[in-house]
């Protein structure tokens, strides 16, 4: 993994195997060294603050020792071992320019094309690889069904508890998804609704959403899933400037459906990172307010580009419709994946619960599972 090393007292450069270079600075690998005096053993914290390490920080040596990269820091004379692998895992000495508005590592965009991916219940609630495919493919692409699960009320606990914890909200610890009369929610009715993310009222939003069938026997109702991603690609593709106006501009959301709630959020339909990376998806015509932190000047523009995102959604060809059988359910990563639901008739039954959940929890359990079963991370 390592060929050799170089520094001078700020810098340690280092050449690996196959031929790349990473420069390191004195104060980043003392900040990050692995030692037991700098990083606890059992959960590798970090046991000193930034103000702990000397600012004149230098380096006095530096070598290649087995597979890992010995340094000797002054004032303080203390060597530590950095091993090759570690150093090339956590290199930031590479290029920056990086595309703007551009999709995260392990992130796939999908429209009509794909299978929806899908779990088995016995199969995740008891084999580890089967319950790492289903988180794994939550993950990369948004979403995934659940099947055979079954179709008592509250299953859908079960799902959350699959991987982390339900997050209550004022809906309660889950919600029923069926015609109400006089409901709160429009959700609550039989009348199709266009893909929306749910709650972006909220901040911080819920990350997921999971929707849990127990009775479909209506006409109609089927489930539609739309990529947010995918979709905000396609705007910026066909208007960068108008994508960069829903980026760069928050709108606003609200919601007040019952006595004691008044819920505000001020967030970007298209929020990205500060580098320039797409990390969420606020879409949602029923909870929209006034936009009001847009100048007057750009405001034809920006709505404009708002139109046209809806149209991307709306676009047959974007979505993955599906209709639930009892038992089954599916899990949407709500800070991406849009989801509809087409209208129904008031004959026959239609009777779902959702949850809220976190993405935390989900993404670490994934790691806990690939860490523990290594088989499981081929």
């Amino acid at each position: 993994m390592l060929r050799n090393a170089t520094f001078d007292p700020s810098v340690v450069t280092v050449e690996f195997t196959d031929g790349t270079r990473s420069r390191f600075h004195a104060i980043w690998l003392r900040d990050n060294a692995l030692d037991p005096e700098t990083r606890a053993s059992g959960n590798g914290q970090r046991l000193i603050t930034i103000g702990d390490i000397p600012a004149d920080i230098t380096i006095s040596a530096a070598e290649i020792a087995g597979d890992a990269l010995q340094v000797t820091f002054l004032p303080e004379n203390k060597t530590v071992a950095f091993p090759g692998i570690w150093l090339a895992d956590h290199s930031y000495d590479r290029d920056h320019n990086v595309t703007f508005g551009r999709t995260g590592p392990g992130i796939t965009t999908w429209a009509d094309e794909i299978d929806a991916p899908s779990g088995d219940w016995g199969q995740v609630h008891s084999n580890a690889a089967a319950k790492r495919d289903w988180l794994a493919a939550i993950a990369e692409y948004g979403f995934a069904k659940l099947t055979g699960g079954p179709t008592e009320p509250e299953s859908l606990l079960q799902v959350a508890n699959l991987f982390g914890y339900v997050r209550e909200t004022n809906y309660g610890p889950y919600f029923e998804v069926r015609t109400e009369v006089n409901p709160t929610n429009l959700a609550y009715t039989g009348l199709g609704l266009q893909a929306h993310t749910d709650n972006p009222y909220r901040d911080p939003v819920p990350t997921l959403q999971i929707l849990y069938c127990l009775e479909n026997s209506a006409e109609g109702g089927d489930s539609i899933v739309v990529d947010g991603f995918r979709a905000a690609e396609r705007l910026r593709a066909e208007n960068p400037d108008g994508f960069a106006l829903l980026a760069g501009y928050p709108a606003r959301f609200e919601y007040k459906g019952s006595d004691g709630v008044c819920l505000r959020a001020r967030r970007p339909m298209i929020e990205l990172s500060p580098d320039g990376e797409m990390i969420g998806i606020r879409f949602n015509n029923r909870s929209s307010a006034p936009f009001v932190d847009v100048p007057f000047d750009k405001m034809e523009a920006y709505y404009a580009a708002y139109r046209q995102l809806g149209e991307i959604i709306d676009d047959p060809a974007m979505g993955v419709s599906f209709k639930l059988e009892p038992g089954e359910s599916f899990i949407v990563d709500n800070t991406r994946v849009l989801h509809a639901r087409l209208g129904y008739s008031g004959a026959g039954s239609r009777w779902l619960q959702g949850c809220y959940a976190d993405k935390d929890g989900l993404l670490s359990t994934l790691a806990a599972i690939e860490m523990a079963v290594p088989e499981a991370a081929e």
